[in-house]
């Protein structure tokens, strides 16, 4: 699923929850459940609303290994699933694939290389800030315009 996707499956999740967002909204977005036996490609691409394109690509790519059966096929276990709930969350906030490469290098490497994660995080948070900002005056500017032609402003 392509980001923007997710990022509509994100809003929509907020709209319904009419509620201030939480973290346990942030958790809900995209819930692998309880994954108790390895799944193939299909059934990780349904359950996560990827394509196995983009599950594919994320192995090519180095965040992710993947298991395979004795016919070849590709078998998540638990915790491949959640490295893919983590990998969407980052994606849907807009990281970009060198950071999280880099992320999931130094995860690999251990708990030595918290701090090291911890800046990545803290960095891509300040961004996210960044364009929070930037997007309120955009908003701003846009509903001038539509008051400025006689149009509505507001939800």
């Amino acid at each position: 699923m392509a980001t923007v996707d997710l990022m509509g499956k994100a809003l929509a999740a907020l709209a319904a929850a009419d509620t201030p967002m939480t973290m346990d909204i942030v958790h809900g977005l995209i819930d692998p459940g309880e994954v108790t036996d390895p799944l193939a490609i299909s059934e990780v691409a349904e359950l996560l609303d990827l394509s196995p394109h983009t599950l594919r690509y994320y192995e090519r790519c180095g965040l992710i290994e993947v298991d395979r059966d004795s016919h070849g096929h590709r078998q998540y276990d638990a915790a491949a699933v959640r490295r893919l709930v983590f990998l969407s969350r980052m994606r849907l906030s807009g990281m970009p694939m060198r950071d999280l490469q880099q992320y999931v290098d130094l995860v690999d490497r251990g708990d030595v290389t918290v701090p090291e994660r911890l800046d990545i995080l803290v960095e891509h948070r300040d961004t996210i800030r960044r364009q929070i900002r930037e997007l309120q005056l955009s908003l701003l500017a846009t509903e001038y315009k539509i008051a400025t032609y006689g149009g509505a402003t507001g939800p």
